[in-house]
């Protein structure tokens, strides 16, 4: 029963089996992602997903500005971020505790897109052609 078990998770479509630079030559290395078809092994592109992918590219770094740009709650953006920052999409970083002192506000935590968040773009644009056009507006400055 156990033989059986381990050959149906070996070959089951399911399970993401590891690449490597000698099975699959786009493998990048250092990250072990297979770049073709290389968002869907790394996070599930929605369109949420995409929607703060774009706002972030577009110049809105940190949460609340995010919210605001793409009209989505906090329970689907935070989620959206800490995943994608844990997947290397995004690399966020906390502000100096002085400027958000001196606003009277908390901490803000800004992110920006990695190189590999910087490749995704091209298949959120492709997947989801109209999207971009709603963040052609850059950020509002305080």
């Amino acid at each position: 029963a156990i033989q059986g078990r381990s050959a149906n998770l070996e070959t089951s479509p399911r399970i993401l089996q590891p690449f490597t630079a000698s099975t699959h030559p786009t493998t990048v290395p250092y990250l072990g992602i297979y770049m073709g078809d290389f968002v869907g092994r790394l996070f599930s592109l929605t369109y949420p997903t995409a929607t703060v992918l774009l706002a972030i590219r577009n110049g809105h770094r940190y949460g609340f500005d995010i919210m605001d740009a793409t009209g989505l709650p906090d329970g689907t953006v935070y989620p959206i971020l800490r995943r994608l920052e844990r997947r290397g999409v995004l690399d966020g970083s906390w502000e100096e505790e002085s400027a958000a002192k001196t606003e009277r506000r908390p901490q803000r935590r800004y992110y920006e897109l990695t190189t590999v968040g910087e490749k995704s773009i091209a298949e959120v644009e492709a997947r989801f052609p109209a999207l971009p056009r709603l963040f052609q507006v850059g950020p509002e400055t305080a």
